[in-house]
């Protein structure tokens, strides 16, 4: 199989050159793409024509579909969600903050496959972060810190009923989000998670979903947390990636963290994104 290793600075993304629809039959040709997307954690699949039944049946070659929250799916396929930004709309980008998709749930999706459709000349990148070379880097001193330490995860900031989305000014979004009182509710992750495949260890935080570190103070909390992420948007660690139509990416929620980048107004953006299920996280 044919590919290029995309950024050596932050180790993501590889882009595969060679790869055809109708090789997806072949399960060598699938664990090979399977274990190049564990390593570099970020795969690019460039000129691929996908309708919604092939967009399905190739995500479930690498898991099962995961449980999506709080943004309403496409009524014939429940399982794929419109990511939108209509040329008018005021509304500030999706997804504009560093966040692994959906950590606040008990098992959090091992992976998000976005496919392109609609894609403006200008803006509209997508960074992506090394949480695993964000923890590797740390002192010792702070790995034996942290690495104990639970934290709480929850959807109330974006998605409670009195959450961003419920009360922002801008009302013109297109995208049909879907607040609710159940996103007030918390889960407990490890701050250090364990990959379940590949076993490298990762900072499992963000600035959307993780909201306080248990048994901490609530400013030894926020101290630490704005400390940890702060280090992990060094430069070095991120990857910034340009979309083009037809684009498919997918990658390891238990690897990255990602931010939806704007700059694209009175531009139309689309794109289809599926996430796939998940483990319970663990030290």
């Amino acid at each position: 199989m044919k590919y290029k290793k995309i950024n050596t600075k932050s180790d993501l993304g590889a882009e595969i050159h060679d790869f055809k629809i109708e090789n997806h039959h072949s399960s060598k040709f699938i664990k090979e793409i399977k274990n190049l997307w564990l390593e570099h954690s970020v795969l690019i699949f460039k000129n691929l024509k996908l309708n919604h039944y092939q967009f399905e049946r190739l995500s479930l070659l690498f898991g099962e579909f995961g449980d999506d929250p709080y943004i309403e799916s496409l009524k014939s396929h429940p399982n794929i969600i419109e990511v939108r930004r209509d040329a008018d709309e005021k509304a500030p980008p999706f997804g504009g903050s560093w966040h692994s998709d959906w950590s606040f749930q008990e098992n959090p999706p091992s992976a998000t496959l976005l496919h392109s459709k609609i894609i403006p000349p200008i803006g509209g990148e997508t960074l992506f972060l090394n949480t695993h070379k964000a923890y590797e880097d740390l002192s010792i001193a702070t790995k034996e810190k942290i690495n104990n330490l639970k934290v709480i995860h929850s959807a109330a900031g974006p998605y409670a009923d009195d959450g961003f989305y419920a009360l922002e000014k801008n009302k013109d979004r297109s995208m049909k989000i879907k607040p609710s009182k159940k996103a007030k509710d918390i889960i407990l992750h490890p701050l250090v998670r364990t990959h379940p495949e590949t076993r490298r260890k990762s900072l499992f935080i963000n600035p959307v979903y993780s909201i306080a570190i248990d048994g901490l103070s609530k400013d030894e909390s926020k101290s630490l947390l704005n400390e940890l992420f702060n280090h992990m948007e060094n430069e070095k660690y991120i990857y910034r990636h340009s979309w083009e139509p037809n684009m498919l990416v997918m990658w390891d929620n238990r690897a990255v963290n990602h931010c939806a980048q704007g700059g694209y107004e009175g531009h139309e953006r689309l794109l289809h994104r599926i996430t796939l299920s998940g483990d319970r996280p663990f030290n």
